[in-house]
């Protein structure tokens, strides 16, 4: 290990959240847990708006080089700094350069641009907006499903099992989260069985089950497959959602 990490991480239960508390865990390295409360909007004050200026989880600072603090935020640039920092065994990653390295860098900036950004609105339109629309619904829903296929068709082509070559990598782990909630998005993970046997491949890994439980129990799996469950979770969600939105457009 190149330097002694001073990591602490700013997250809450969510997909994106997850992601970094699995790659700090496949990493072995310790941090240290601060759960920002959205329904409180701590994500909104000044002290958070200081290290993320965008107002969202998740984020992390870490003592960098020079010895002072460094406050990275988006989850893709966290993931990336933590391999590149401190991955110098290529646990989940692959040396800079190489195939395998643009290889990660594609599959990664695949999920932060599409699976991401497109599965978020469809859990939008269908849990939390404050009336159904349906051409939201289904346009979004569709998209994710898409993307979900292109992830199905090139796994069902990998010898490892995994999105690139031998091993697991930050790319799978930004993955995983989003995928494991898939119900939740409206789409049935059992029509894309090489992403099912990926996703269930992943969960088994230690680093995995650890880091999904940061800073909550990761209840996401079986809370899509339980209507009523589901459906008072999004009613308690909705109503700081919508009172977050209405608060940023008086801004």
């Amino acid at each position: 290990m190149a330097a002694q990490p001073d990591i602490h991480l700013y997250t809450t239960q969510t997909p994106n959240g997850i992601k970094i508390s699995i790659t700090l865990e496949e990493l072995g390295l310790p941090y240290k847990v601060t759960k920002i409360e959205f329904s409180k909007n701590a994500q909104k004050e000044p002290w958070f708006l200081g290290i993320n200026p965008n107002g969202r989880i998740p984020a992390l600072t870490d003592t960098f080089t020079d010895g002072k603090t460094i406050n990275l935020f988006e989850s893709g640039s966290i993931q990336q700094y933590l391999v590149d920092r401190y991955d110098k065994d290529y646990k989940i990653s692959y040396p800079r350069g190489t195939r395998e390295f643009y290889d990660v860098n594609s599959w990664l900036f695949f999920l932060n641009s599409g699976v991401g950004p497109m599965q978020g609105q469809a859990n939008h339109f269908g849990r939390y907006a404050p009336e159904h629309i349906e051409y939201g619904v289904k346009r979004y829903t569709n998209e994710t499903r898409r993307l979900y296929g292109v992830l199905n068709t090139h796994l069902e082509k990998s010898t490892s099992g995994y999105l690139v070559g031998d091993r697991c990598t930050i790319a799978d782990i930004a993955h995983w989260g989003w995928v494991a909630a898939a119900g939740w998005a409206g789409v049935d993970i059992e029509d894309f069985p090489a992403l099912k046997a990926w996703e269930e491949m992943m969960l088994k890994r230690p680093g995995v089950e650890k880091g999904r439980q940061v800073p909550d129990p990761h209840t996401m799996r079986e809370l899509s497959k339980d209507s009523d469950a589901a459906k008072k979770a999004a009613e308690e969600t909705k109503k700081w959602v919508q009172e977050g939105m209405a608060a940023d457009t008086k801004k």
